[in-house]
């Protein structure tokens, strides 16, 4: 993913909602430097990072890239996660993610916008997710699906790294 592309199009989003720098750091609680670092392209986000900003801006994680076929790979604390596809319907736009998660560190999103919902299909290890004041956990060929427009916690359970697909689905308001 290259930062001064991810940047051109966070500043393109911001000024079209007319939303001022110091305004989208407050509301997506990062710092104005980081902020301005990342617009400019300066800076490399976290994936943590990049889901505060496109919550508060009301779009999609994918709204920031330039050509999601290209299967960006993206990392946070925990998580590596690689875009596999982007579709969308009438209702809503649906990221589908190949999702890692290593063992040994908790990884805290910040909340989506509301209605956004994630779905979790693990296939190797057993992983802890969901809403951070309720995480659910899932072993190797089970489930997960909350509603993320909460902070919401990745982690591994035991020494295994997880291997899973994530969906994300943003509906459209």
């Amino acid at each position: 993913m290259d930062p001064v592309v991810v940047g051109r199009r966070v500043r393109a989003l911001r000024e079209e909602r007319g939303i001022s720098l110091s305004t989208l750091a407050r509301l997506a609680g990062v710092g104005k430097a980081t902020l301005s670092g990342l617009e400019h392209g300066t800076r490399n986000p976290t994936l943590e990072t990049l889901w505060a900003v496109t919550a508060q801006l009301g779009v999609p994680f994918t709204a920031l890239l330039a050509e999601p076929a290209a299967e960006p790979i993206v990392h946070g604390t925990a998580v590596t996660a690689t875009l596999l596809e982007v579709f969308t319907d009438t209702d809503a736009t649906y990221e589908l993610y190949r999702m890692s998660v290593a063992p040994g560190v908790v990884q805290t999103s910040p909340a989506h916008q509301p209605g956004v919902t994630e779905h979790i299909t693990v296939f190797a290890g057993v992983l802890r997710a969901g809403p951070a004041d309720a995480p659910l956990t899932a072993p190797a060929g089970g489930h997960l699906r909350w509603v993320s427009d909460v902070p919401h916690t990745y982690a591994a359970v035991g020494d295994e790294e997880v291997a899973a697909s994530l969906l994300l689905r943003y509906p459209r308001h």
